[in-house]
């Protein structure tokens, strides 16, 4: 009974929660100091580039796998896009 198998892991929520707060931070400061995109879509693809940098970023200090990354990277982009819509 002297083998601990249980380990804290990250979650893929709160890895998407984090992408999706600094995600949301960056843009914000890219278009106070840019203006915003010319268009919805390219506003989208923006986010969406700082997203994945950021969870690329988060994915490999943690060694997460590939798995939680997917899951990761989805969770984030629903946060995402429910965030931008309502902004929109």
């Amino acid at each position: 009974m002297g083998c601990n198998n249980h380990k804290g892991k990250i979650s893929h929520e709160l890895i998407a929660a984090v992408v999706s707060y600094e995600a949301a931070k960056a843009y914000e400061d890219q278009v106070a100091e840019n203006g915003p995109p010319d268009s919805h879509e390219k506003a989208k693809e923006v986010l969406a580039a700082i997203a994945g940098g950021i969870l690329d970023r988060e994915v490999e200090t943690r060694g997460l796998d590939f798995i939680d990354r997917e899951r990761a990277k989805r969770h984030a982009e629903r946060q995402l896009a429910e965030a931008y819509s309502q902004d929109y």
